[in-house]
């Protein structure tokens, strides 16, 4: 009989555990959502890229756009590797799709940044593909190995008037400074450039004029001059600001191929003398004190 008598008082004393147990529960839960904690590696706040509202062939139209310049480092969050974006890959969409958009003005996407941005937070170049000048070797090469453990600044284009605005960053006319220093640099640093022709037939009349450009560029930069037919994927133009095909950008690199300036469009005065002092610090293996 005692144990009948007791039975009661033991189920009951169960519900009331359990009860307890879930409405505590309930409480915590509540508690922690009412002072969260951040979590450990939580990601720092970033400010919004200049390029946000930058005109793009496959973007919404815009009718006027005012360049401003970056605000943080652009490229891509991976070092570049040998095979990456090779002509092999799909590209979503045609670099010289014509959508009405400003897309085709032929000023600046954006003023190169006042100094350069830390080594540590810098965003890298991409490894691209393409024929060189070079008489002895007519396959495609990767930019990387030529990029990798030099002081680099890159030209890319995709039309004379491109080039144009490039050579007004780097030219002797322009900007004779950065030749000096790469000449004297004992081949630490380089000029690098790189012709972007998706067209079938633009391409075939740049390799008309490979003789002539062999004859402007000289030997020692036969291997520095990239014509890339394929392989530049929306992710690439997207992380390294090639919006424009009618623009040309200027890019300087440290030996890791991290992106520590860029320029776009015709040159100014202030972004010419940036480059040249960009130059100088990454030569010097120096890291300016930058608020970047």
């Amino acid at each position: 009989m005692s144990l009948f008598i007791r039975r009661p008082t033991l189920l009951c004393w169960l519900c009331q555990s359990r009860a307890f147990s879930a409405s505590y529960r309930r409480l915590v839960e509540q508690v922690a959502k009412s002072n969260p904690k951040p979590p450990v590696n939580a990601p720092k706040v970033v400010p919004p890229s200049p390029l946000t509202d930058a005109p793009r062939s496959y973007g919404k139209r815009v009718e006027e756009f005012t360049p401003t310049p970056l605000s943080r480092p652009i490229g891509l969050p991976y070092p570049p590797q040998v095979g990456q974006n090779t002509e092999k890959n799909k590209i979503s969409r045609p670099y010289f799709r014509d959508w009405g958009n400003l897309q085709f003005h032929k000023g600046k996407t954006f003023i190169a940044p006042p100094r350069l941005f830390k080594g540590d937070l810098s965003l890298f170049f991409p490894n691209l593909y393409g024929r060189t000048l070079l008489k002895t070797d007519k396959e495609p090469r990767d930019t990387t190995p030529v990029l990798r453990g030099r002081v680099s600044v890159v030209s890319v284009f995709s039309s004379l008037w491109a080039e144009n605005q490039c050579n007004s960053f780097v030219s002797k006319e322009s900007n004779p400074a950065v030749e000096q220093i790469i000449a004297g640099s004992g081949d630490r640093a380089q000029h690098v450039r790189v012709n972007i022709e998706e067209d079938p037939l633009k391409a075939f009349l740049v390799r008309l004029w490979i003789g002539k450009l062999r004859q402007q560029l000289g030997e020692r930069n036969y291997e520095r001059y990239f014509l890339v037919r394929k392989g530049v994927s929306d992710e690439v133009r997207e992380n390294i600001g090639l919006l424009n095909s009618k623009v040309g950008y200027t890019y300087l690199l440290d030996p890791d191929c991290r992106i520590r300036w860029a320029g776009s469009g015709p040159s100014e005065d202030h972004e010419r003398e940036g480059l040249v002092k960009g130059l100088q610090w990454l030569l010097l293996d120096g890291n300016p004190d930058t608020k970047k």
